[in-house]
This record gives C-alpha cells, sequence and structure tokens, in this order.
C-alpha cells in the first residue's frame, strides 16, 4: 500500500495535574513507539517528556501546554506523524489509518459496508463495519477478527471479507 496520509499515534484525554501534562489514549507501540518522535502534527506539537501512566495510557509534557487550562484545551487533539518517520510495515501489518473508511466487500463480489473502527479487546484486532446500506432492523454495525480466515485481503481501495462473516 502506498498511502501519504499521516498516522495518528495517540489523542489527548485530558490534562493531568496542574502543571499542564496531558494524559494520551495511546494507538499502536505504546511509549516507546511514541518516544521516538519529537513532534506531532507537523510541528504544531513538541514532546518533551513521556511516561507510561500503568494503565495502558501515557502522560506526557508538551512544550506548548503549560499550565492545565492550556492542556484542557488540547483534549481530543490526535497526535500524527509522517509516514515517513515510521518503520516499514511487515507482511500482513497495517495501520489503523490506512484501514478505516475503506469499502468492505465479501470473497463473492457482494459490498457489505465500510470500515467505521478498529479495536482489540485483547486478543486480536476487530474491524467494525457500518452495514450499507443500513438495515432497518438488526445491527447497524458487525464485527470481524482480523484473522486470515475472516478478512482475507486489503489494500488502497478495499477490504476483502469472506462472506460468512458478514451474515447477519
Amino acid at each position: 500500500m502506498t498511502n501519504s496520509k499521516p498516522v495518528t499515534l495517540a489523542a489527548i484525554a485530558g490534562a493531568h495535574g496542574v502543571a499542564g501534562e496531558v494524559r494520551l489514549k495511546l494507538f499502536g507501540e505504546g511509549v516507546a513507539g511514541l518516544s521516538r518522535h519529537k513532534t506531532f502534527n507537523d510541528g504544531a506539537l513538541t514532546l518533551l517528556k513521556i511516561r507510561d501512566d500503568g494503565k495502558g495510557g501515557a502522560v506526557a509534557r508538551l512544550a506548548e501546554a503549560t499550565s492545565r487550562a492550556d492542556a484542557e484545551k488540547l483534549r481530543g487533539t490526535v497526535l500524527t506523524v509522517s509516514r515517513d518517520t515510521l518503520p516499514p510495515l511487515g507482511p500482513g501489518e497495517f495501520y489503523h489509518a490506512d484501514l478505516l473508511g475503506l469499502t468492505v466487500v465479501t470473497d463473492t463480489g457482494d459490498t457489505v459496508g465500510a470500515v467505521l473502527a478498529i479495536e482489540n479487546f485483547g486478543a486480536t484486532d476487530i474491524i467494525e463495519i457500518t452495514r450499507a446500506p443500513v438495515p432497518e432492523k438488526g445491527p447497524k454495525t458487525f464485527m470481524v477478527p482480523m484473522i486470515p480466515a475472516a478478512v482475507l485481503e486489503w489494500n488502497d481501495n478495499r477490504l476483502v471479507i469472506a462472506a460468512a462473516f458478514a451474515e447477519e
């Protein structure tokens, strides 16, 4: 896949303490992966310090936030980096940003929806798909595990799933 979209590594969940630190929700390789980068969002945010919060997230100090009020204003901001600053992907690896919004088709050729989100509850990544067209009754989304039996392939334009995983 060749893609030039920036990759989101974390999101600011809110302020931490009174000195301007922020709580981060991490996507990807955690604190180690994030600490390799010094700037985010095309240089708009500068990382000074980061530490693991012991709960799967992190606490960071950004040069642009020197008070709790500054940190609160950043709530909801995502931290992105240019794709070329990241290591190359191995076979079967992907960035969540590359799959979001992709059209989802079955191996029998039916278009079933679009990728809404990628979640991970501990075992493997789970692809959440919005049904298209949206049904009058029943679930408007469904989930498919990111395993070879379910997700057969993907590229810049579409994600192909086994038809059995699209059944209601």
